[in-house]
């Protein structure tokens, strides 16, 4: 490790400790040389492979962008796209897989997005589970009604039947 004062190219440890719960490792380094100590933290690079075939490095900030996206108008603020984000890495990096399909990102940001909101979670699922049809859209929401146990309401927020309501009066 070289020394971030003098650039020399070795340094000692001086004492090593598991940190960040256990997904790295904080190092205590001394340089030979001009006598500093300085600290180092070492973590498993994560590598997302795309689908073409290329790797990158494993980005938060990309996770973020991405389902940002997804809640355009929605009332989703910055320090919960930052939650969601940390949540994500947490998760893939618990895989104990250091290179992860893109797919799979995907996935991951699917739980908690549908926490998060339910109407970016249908925007962000539609193209990682590849929704074709309206009907596919349909079962979805179907699935996260179940989830919640909320029904269509068939009266508007007044109180007053929908004219598209079944078996109501339209006056």
């Amino acid at each position: 490790m070289r020394c971030p004062f003098c650039q020399h190219d070795d340094s000692r440890v001086l004492d090593s400790r598991v940190c960040e719960d256990g997904t790295a490792i904080r190092r205590r380094r001394q340089c030979p040389m001009c006598e500093r100590r300085f600290t180092t933290i070492e973590r498993m690079q994560l590598t997302v492979r795309k689908r073409n075939g290329t790797d990158e490095p494993f980005s938060r900030d990309k996770v973020i962008a991405g389902v940002r996206k997804a809640c355009k108008g929605r009332p989703v603020s910055d320090a919960d796209l930052a939650l969601l984000g940390q949540r994500v890495e947490d998760s893939l990096r618990a895989s104990g897989v250091a290179e992860i399909p893109a797919d799979e990102v995907g996935v991951a940001i699917l739980g908690p997005l549908r926490e998060l909101d339910p109407i970016a979670y249908l925007r962000f699922a539609s193209v990682y589970q590849h929704y074709e049809t309206i009907e596919d859209f349909a079962t979805e929401i179907d699935r996260l009604r179940e989830e919640i146990g909320t029904t269509p309401d068939r009266a508007d927020p007044v109180g007053r039947p929908r004219k598209d309501s079944p078996n109501q009066p339209l006056f």
